[in-house]
């Protein structure tokens, strides 16, 4: 890597929608600095980013890549981050740490629903910008509708700093606005390329584009300004360095155009992420929590302590686990001992590795800028701070997406049952979308992520690297029971055996009370008719029993049970007695006061755009929804629906498929509601077969 200068290095984040080009500009990149010896290609699986098995066989990015690399005596850190919306928290914890990005936008496809993700989240996190309008040596590619496109539905910040020389499979250069210069390619993925005069026919063109550029750099130094307000020559070094200072704020994002397969202008694209883009010093200090819960800045000072924040975490069975750091202060040694802030444990550092794909080589030091990775760190999380000892401040955490898809998972084998636990926990600890848990009110175990994709990429990971399978099942829902009328019922139970006997006799009165209410137990016993010592026996087998309701065994809830009459016998009465006595009266009671079926409904949240809103709100309609109120939140549209669960469970798919991948929701409980009595009887019939299904299995 050469002299550690944080002056001379770039970390940038390569972000797109999936399929615009983002793995084979990387190639492209570390082809043209001589990092690599030949182009990789994605359909050959021999790429320097997507080393994954998974990533290969489905030929996406799946995970955010980091790769090293040198160009022109700077130290690069490109983050190659996925493109496709279920690995958006691999996009965003990319970009958390990233000083820039550059987005790709397809020259055929123009804005998609990721790109504008990716400029919403450099947006999010106030770093400068570089469009790249790649694919346009491919057919119907259109670089002026592509570059209208991103102006309109992104930013009018959005200016040509290089214009295209040809179209479709005659573009063979680019030409650089400000100088003028002209990078005519020999083709066929070659390095090699002339400079020379613009073609006569982009001089209007030319022109037109270096007046817009130059009015919108002048803005960040008054004196330019001034100097080209009264008519001045402005001088070619004196444009570049503003136009530096206009990145950094954001005043002007530069549009370059490009192949990355056919390697046109990517060098270019070197150039300005050398030249123009920022420094980790140049950068505005990052924000911490200190000890005493004060905001405190972190300078990008080499001098400053050591801090850094992890961002990804990387289990291999064979290599073990890599933790991804971005130095935000200071400096380290390899051998150092890493201090985990939030943990406050204390680590011994095995090597620091900068990486180029899945390949590393070991440095002695990394400072402010860097990205490394550091093997073994067995505590370290995504989201830690890990700085060295006497450090006392929090980066805040990388704020990931809820998931939105979940399925019930369940091993094939017990041999599966007893390595899940393993596998799960290694899952979880190199995805934060991803969650695992037990729905203690249904039983299932539930695995949930950003799509069914996600998730089908996660199951698949666990059976090749850990061999286990597992089958896979909507979830069930947690329905309920409860009843509409008042009923009195009464349970005895009397057992005679050779000694003791048993006895036990309670009646029994059922109220129904409002949603939310629960259960409720009233003591009306006069007289002593049932001794007090076995009143809590009494509630307790009323409180079992209710958890297995008599419809289709849900739970029962929203009544009032009242003990109100019953007997007993001096010798043969016992606590269990008189439990079961109102299990008894319970069920009796139960059936006899008209009881429903209730489901969960939710509160819903769907965000749009305007044009979605009628396909939006016609499905929440068909899905026994009832819409809430509309409003606008920005450009979108924001629809709140009260919906049952049971309708829900593969709505991140179906919206995502309506509203082409621009539509997200949320969800939370709200209340339960009877289900319909058409419904209500499939259910029912339905739990019974399960019942006996499972009475036959034992």
């Amino acid at each position: 890597m050469g002299t550690r200068k944080p002056e001379d290095t770039r970390t940038i984040a390569v972000a797109a929608h999936g399929g615009a080009g983002k793995t084979s500009l990387v190639e492209a990149m570390l082809y043209d600095a001589g990092a690599i010896g030949r182009l990789g290609k994605i359909e050959e699986g021999n790429t320097v980013s997507d080393f994954d098995l998974e990533e290969q066989k489905r030929q996406i990015s799946i995970n955010t890549s980091v790769i090293t690399f040198d160009y022109k005596g700077k130290n690069l850190f490109v983050l190659d981050t996925p493109g496709y919306a279920d690995f958006v928290g691999e996009l965003r914890s990319g970009m958390r740490v990233a000083d820039s990005v550059v987005i790709l936008v397809s020259g055929v496809d123009g804005v998609e629903v990721q790109t504008e993700k990716a400029y919403d989240f450099a947006s999010d996190f106030s770093i400068p910008v570089i469009f790249f309008i790649n694919k346009l040596d491919r057919d119907n590619a259109d670089y002026d509708k592509t570059l209208k496109e991103i102006q309109q539905v992104l930013t009018d910040k959005a200016l040509p700093l290089f214009l295209p020389i040809g179209q479709e499979s005659n573009f063979k250069g680019v030409v650089n606005v400000l100088s003028g210069k002209a990078y005519v390619y020999k083709g066929g993925g070659s390095k090699e390329f002339e400079e020379s005069t613009p073609p006569a026919d982009l001089e209007d063109k030319l022109a037109a584009a270096k007046e817009a550029l130059i009015e919108r750099i002048v803005e960040v130094d008054d004196d330019l300004m001034m100097r080209y307000l009264d008519g001045e020559e402005l001088k070619e070094e004196e444009l570049t360095a503003a136009l530096k200072k206009a990145v950094f704020q954001r005043v002007v994002m530069p549009v370059l155009p490009g192949s990355a397969i056919a390697n046109v202008g990517v060098f270019q694209l070197l150039d300005v992420i050398s030249d123009i883009l920022p420094s980790p010093v140049d950068m505005f200090p990052r924000k911490a929590i200190n000890a005493e819960g004060k905001e405190i800045e972190v300078k990008p000072d080499p001098d400053e302590k050591f801090s850094s924040l992890c961002f990804k975490v990387m289990v291999d069975p064979y290599v073990g686990k890599l933790s991804f750091i971005r130095v935000f202060s200071g400096k380290l040694a390899s051998d150092q001992s890493a201090y985990i802030v939030n943990k406050k444990v204390e680590e011994r550092i095995s090597s620091l590795r900068f990486m180029k794909g899945k390949e590393g080589k070991d440095v002695k030091e990394v400072i402010v800028g860097d990205i490394v990775a550091i093997p073994k760190l067995q505590n370290a999380a995504v989201g830690d701070t890990i700085a060295v000892k006497g450090v006392d401040f929090l980066f805040p955490p990388i704020q990931f997406p809820n998931p939105v898809y979940s399925l019930a998972v369940v091993p094939k084998s017990r041999a599966d049952e007893d390595k899940l636990s393993n596998a799960i926990h290694r899952m979880l600890e190199e995805d934060p979308t991803l969650r695992y848990e037990k729905n203690i009110e249904t039983g299932d175990h539930l695995l949930s992520g950003m799509g069914d994709l996600h998730l089908d990429i996660v199951l698949s990971r666990i059976k090749e690297r850990y061999g286990v399978e597992l089958e896979t099942r909507l979830p069930r829902v947690p329905y309920r029971e409860t009843i509409r009328k008042p009923s009195k019922a009464q349970g005895k139970y009397k057992k005679q055996t050779g000694g003791r006997g048993q006895y036990g006799d309670v009646w029994l009165e059922l109220q129904p009370l409002e949603r939310g209410s629960g259960l409720q137990f009233e003591d009306r016993i006069v007289g002593g008719v049932v001794p007090k010592q076995y009143i809590p026996a009494v509630e307790k087998g009323l409180r079992e029993a209710a958890q297995k309701g008599v419809l289709a065994g849900y739970p029962a809830i929203d009544f009032k049970a009242i003990l109100y009459d019953g007997s007993y016998h001096e010798v043969d009465s016992s606590e269990m007695a008189f439990k079961i006595a109102a299990s008894m009266a319970f069920k009796k009671c139960f059936v006899e006061a008209s009881p429903v079926l209730l489901e969960p409904i939710m509160n819903v949240e769907v965000v749009v755009p305007e044009e979605y809103l009628g396909d939006v709100m016609g499905d929440l309609n068909s899905r026994r929804g009832r819409i809430m109120g509309i409003e606008s939140r920005g450009r979108f549209q924001v629809v709140k629906a009260q919906v049952p669960l049971a309708e829900m469970f593969r709505y991140a798919i179906v919206l995502r498929s309506m509203t082409s991948g621009r539509g997200n929701f949320s969800m939370e409980f709200s209340h339960y509601e009877e289900v319909p009595q058409d419904l209500a009887k499939k259910i029912i019939a339905q739990a019974q077969v399960e019942s006996e299904e499972e009475a036959a299995s034992k």
